[in-house]
């Protein structure tokens, strides 16, 4: 009988380890550490499935085999004395896996957390109540954008901080992730090792807009990716404009950018808006839900973004505090830049 317990746990501990390792539990890897960590998992899985079946069934075999028969319901059954040597083994061998895993997970993180090379790139996260910005310095100059864009087979450094609350910069596909904490500023390194555009998430609850706190990056070639920055070099930020220069153009950089020096997070990073270019789900589509709304409307709903909330969203999650953190000029101007955008009067 114990000869076929253990070949039932083996046969199920095969087919459970098999099953388990083709589950899809990860998005396609995009970064240099990603194997490493994807086979510390499956290390993890070939592991803890044997534990956990062979726990089942001794548990279920033991259920069948000493259950309570009729007439034993008042039976306490025989005194026992426990097996000190057996005690001593399923003590010691936990443990000594724990420990094996533990080195092993020490190790891992020693070598994915080792110092980046001098010349690493570095890239400014910023999150803030509920959206990511980014600042890289590049060669056409430092570039503040929503979006990060990233070269191929290139070392990057994340240097993360929060304004607000704890966030949790998270690329799935990258594997790493590190928490935004109001103070002080985290950081990890990798390098981006598939082209194309993968999801930025929050992964600590930070507040009622909290999944709705998403980004992308996008990895580029090196040449496709320089041009980008370029472009980004002549939009991003709130730049000084000329005397006489049409104050929409500054609400175009307010609406993109926002304003760095006193902390307004861009509209773009959370709305749609055909004449900005930017697609932000966070917030209601601006071109469908200001259709019908003057200028005057729209500076209360900048200002005073709690009176109506559209339906399908939360309140709280605009920041309410751009009375203050846009100077009157930049505000008006915004205002004015969202107002001829929507009913195309620019």
């Amino acid at each position: 009988m114990v000869l076929a317990l253990l070949a039932i746990i083996v046969v199920a501990s095969l087919i459970g380890i098999a099953i388990v390792l083709l589950l899809p539990w990860f998005p396609d890897q995009a970064s240099n550490v990603a194997p490493q960590i994807d086979t510390f998992w499956d290390v993890l899985i070939v592991v803890s499935v044997p534990i956990f079946v062979a726990v089942t069934a001794m548990i279920l075999f033991s259920i069948w085999r000493w259950r309570q028969m009729p007439g034993e319901e008042g039976l306490d059954g025989p005194p026992i004395h426990g097996s000190t040597k057996l005690e001593v083994i399923w003590t010691a061998v936990p443990t000594i896996i724990i420990a094996v895993l533990t080195a092993y997970a020490a190790i891992l993180l020693v070598d994915i957390q080792a110092a980046p090379a001098k010349g690493t790139r570095v890239v400014q996260v910023n999150g803030i109540q509920f959206a990511w910005s980014f600042t890289t310095k590049t060669d056409a100059g430092v570039v503040k954008t929503d979006r990060l864009y990233l070269p191929v087979n290139e070392p990057v450094k994340f240097d993360v901080r929060s304004k607000d609350v704890i966030h949790d910069f998270w690329v799935p596909a990258f594997r790493l992730k590190v928490d935004a904490v109001p103070g002080i500023t985290t950081s990890y390194s990798l390098t981006p090792t598939k082209l194309g555009t993968f999801d930025v998430v929050c992964a600590e609850l930070c507040g009622l807009g909290h999944a709705y706190m998403r980004q992308t990056v996008t990895v580029l070639p090196r040449d496709r990716y320089d041009a980008v920055m370029a472009g980004l070099a002549d939009e991003a930020g709130v730049k000084p404009l000329p005397a006489g220069a049409d104050s929409a153009a500054l609400g175009k950089q307010v609406f993109v950018a926002g304003n760095p020096q006193t902390g307004a997070t861009a509209c773009g990073a959370c709305h749609t808006m055909k004449a900005a270019g930017t697609n932000g789900v966070t917030g209601p589509n601006l071109d469908e839900m200001l259709a019908e709304d003057n200028a005057a409307s729209i500076k209360e709903m900048i200002v005073k973004p709690n009176i109506e909330i559209v339906k399908g969203y939360s309140k709280g999650v605009m920041p309410a505090d751009y009375a203050s953190t846009l100077p009157k000029a930049q505000l008006a101007a915004l205002v004015k830049y969202i107002d001829q955008s929507v009913h195309g009067k620019g």
